[in-house]
């Protein structure tokens, strides 16, 4: 099991996160947390005129393969858009449970954990970033929304 989830490629990336901390001033912040391990990830995003994410933070507190996932969203992360975070979350999701093929696209770098797969209880902990990265964004798009008709 340790050689084949835990990767020197997933080890290198979870020495290296980037975007760690917080904003100051986000429009959405998305928290989770994998109940089994205590993996969480905290997003922070600010969204452009177009709904993009034009800044990104994260604050994650997860095992390697949380911090390795987390750092392939931390590095993608600015310039998408809800519906690309969603495909990819969906997509991890089916990798892990269904034996899809994972995440195209600007997110295409978590295919990297397709061997965990093979252990459920390190599915969750996988998730923590992505979710935490859709969470973020719906909810600086529903603030956005609330500005909007109050205005």
């Amino acid at each position: 099991m340790i050689d084949e989830i835990y990767s020197r490629d997933v080890l290198r990336l979870a020495a290296d996160l980037p975007h760690a901390g917080r904003l100051d001033r986000p429009h959405g912040t998305g928290e989770r947390t994998a109940k089994l391990c205590g993996s969480r990830a905290v997003v922070d995003v600010t969204l452009d005129a177009d709904g993009r994410v034009s800044d990104f933070a994260q604050d994650v507190k997860a095992c390697a393969l949380g911090q390795a996932a987390a750092s392939i969203v931390g590095g993608h992360a600015r310039g998408a858009t809800l519906t690309e975070a969603q495909a990819a979350r969906d997509a991890m999701r089916d990798m892990l449970k269904a034996g899809g093929d994972g995440p195209t696209g600007r997110f295409d770098g978590l295919r990297l954990l397709k061997p965990v797969a093979d252990y459920p209880a390190r599915h969750a902990s996988s998730m923590v970033a992505i979710e935490a990265l859709c969470d973020a964004v719906t909810a600086a798009l529903e603030a956005r929304t609330l500005r909007a008709g109050a205005a």
